[in-house]
């Protein structure tokens, strides 16, 4: 019998709602509208406003909710927290979790400050759900670490702006020849749809895009 992948939701920007047969997991929720349903594990990549939002965890955390973060991150968060830097895994309702690297190489706040440093080490997830890999590049340029990564599914950010551009993030998916790539951070006012046109235009392996969920 054929395996069915789990369900992946974009909600805005770089969130997204993943729903398997056992867990709800979210990764870096932010402006979640309506009620949306409550998590078994939230991943958050870092720190930032627009990743890590104490207000809409709060919309989707329970008492057995597990976040997976950073430590600047978690510093802003309570409740159960897991913190992970690049390189750790760890296992969370069944769900297999990696930290891999996420940084910036050419997109700067200032003259030699990047907006993601290295050194900051913040991270991207892959999260192993109903048997589907599915990588969640954080907020990345390309970058040698992602050669190695082994993954169903990609979730890659091409708006240009904090991230990697539409052309650098078909350059990032030749790296990780994943089985289907989405594209991500668009919407909520950074970058917008063209952007992830033009990506699925250029890039060689299979583009889904989704709809913002209202």
């Amino acid at each position: 019998m054929e395996t069915q992948e789990p369900r992946i939701t974009w909600l805005g920007h770089a969130s997204f709602r993943i729903d398997g047969n056992d867990a709800v997991i979210y990764i870096d929720p932010w402006q979640l509208t309506g009620t949306p349903p409550k998590a078994d594990i939230i991943l958050i990549t870092h720190d930032h406003h627009d990743h890590c939002s104490p207000d809409d965890v709060s919309l989707i955390q329970t008492d057995g909710t597990v976040i997976v973060t950073v430590p600047p991150a978690a510093a802003k968060l309570s409740g159960t927290v897991t913190t992970v830097a690049p390189g750790d895994e760890v296992t969370v309702a069944g769900v297999h979790v990696t930290a891999v690297p996420a940084y910036n190489t050419n997109k700067y706040r200032s003259p030699g400050v990047h907006f993601h440093p290295r050194e900051a080490r913040y991270v991207g997830f892959i999260a192993t759900v109903d048997g589907t890999r599915i990588y969640h590049t954080g907020d990345s340029d390309p970058i040698p670490e992602m050669d190695g990564v082994e993954t169903d599914i990609a979730l890659v950010p091409v708006s240009g702006i904090y991230v990697m551009t539409a052309e650098e993030a078909a350059e990032a998916t030749e790296r990780i020849r994943p089985k289907k790539v989405i594209p991500m951070h668009i919407g909520r006012g950074i970058g917008d749809m063209a952007d992830a046109t033009r990506f699925r235009d250029i890039c060689s392996v299979p583009v889904t895009v989704l709809s913002m969920e209202k």
